[in-house]
């Protein structure tokens, strides 16, 4: 049989070409997992959150109804506010009372030293109304605490989050009352792998970006967890915010990425 050498020549280009698909880097499985694999270390992206130093559930001290609540959630408020008041009347009739038992104490005893001096009386007497003023004065101490109680005072400047109670309602002792938090006061918390250890260091920095605002921060690493965890293997590590950083909120989550990998 006789063939046309253009159609040998186009028979053997379609060989070569299949050949070199065949064995074309980008089609390696090995290759592509090498590279997948490099991309991946490259990136080191861990996820984290927002947290505040400063926030607490405020909580009853005392049994009594509630007055006022003068801060609703979502407003500020600064550092010695009264956040809660109570019904004081009954405590503070009790401080009352006590305190007129401590100047009775004190008259008395003024009057048996008086007499002591005299020799009308003897020491003994001396000596008992001395205790009796010192356990008058105790008791009022124990009112005085408790009249203190019936307000509660911001113990930071921040911010209500949650009331936990209402105006008028009667509360029991260590009821929830309030939450608060301020928002001043943020640090970034991550899990980061337990191999990255030997290689973040207080005082290096990555770059955080949270969900909500996309915008990019350099955060300072402030300290590191004082255990691994044995199950994820994995470490805590806390990060400062810049000073003049603003409209972040705690609980905000994001994605924290490293320059330099461990």
């Amino acid at each position: 049989m006789h063939y046309s050498p253009s159609l040998f020549g186009l028979a053997l280009s379609l060989i070569i070409a299949q050949a070199s698909h065949a064995e074309s880097p980008a089609d390696d499985p090995l290759l592509d997992s090498t590279l997948s694999a490099v991309q991946s270390t490259s990136e080191r992206a861990v996820r984290g959150v927002l947290r505040a130093r400063d926030q607490a559930v405020l909580s009853s001290e005392l049994a009594g109804r509630i007055v006022e609540m003068p801060y609703a959630d979502g407003q500020d408020f600064k550092k010695g506010a009264a956040l809660v008041r109570f019904d004081c009347s009954a405590y503070q009739a009790q401080l009352n009372a006590a305190q007129a038992a401590v100047r009775a104490a004190r008259e008395e005893l003024g009057h048996n030293k008086q007499l002591a001096a005299l020799n009308s009386v003897g020491r003994f007497e001396v000596a008992l109304s001395e205790a009796k003023q010192a356990q008058a004065q105790a008791e009022a101490q124990v009112y005085q605490v408790q009249v203190k109680r019936c307000s509660v005072t911001a113990p930071f400047d921040g911010r209500v989050v949650q009331r936990r109670a209402q105006p008028h309602e009667s509360v029991a002792s260590g009821t929830p009352l309030l939450e608060i938090v301020d928002n001043r006061t943020l640090e970034v918390r991550l899990l980061v792998p337990s191999s990255w250890l030997g290689r973040l260091q207080p005082g290096t920095h990555f770059e955080f970006t949270p969900d909500e605002t996309g915008r990019p921060l350099q955060v300072e690493i402030k300290r590191l967890g004082a255990r691994i965890d044995e199950g994820s293997q994995t470490l805590l590590l806390i990060g400062t915010l810049p000073t003049d950083t603003q409209g972040l909120l705690a609980g905000m989550s994001g994605s924290a990425r490293f320059t330099e990998a461990p």
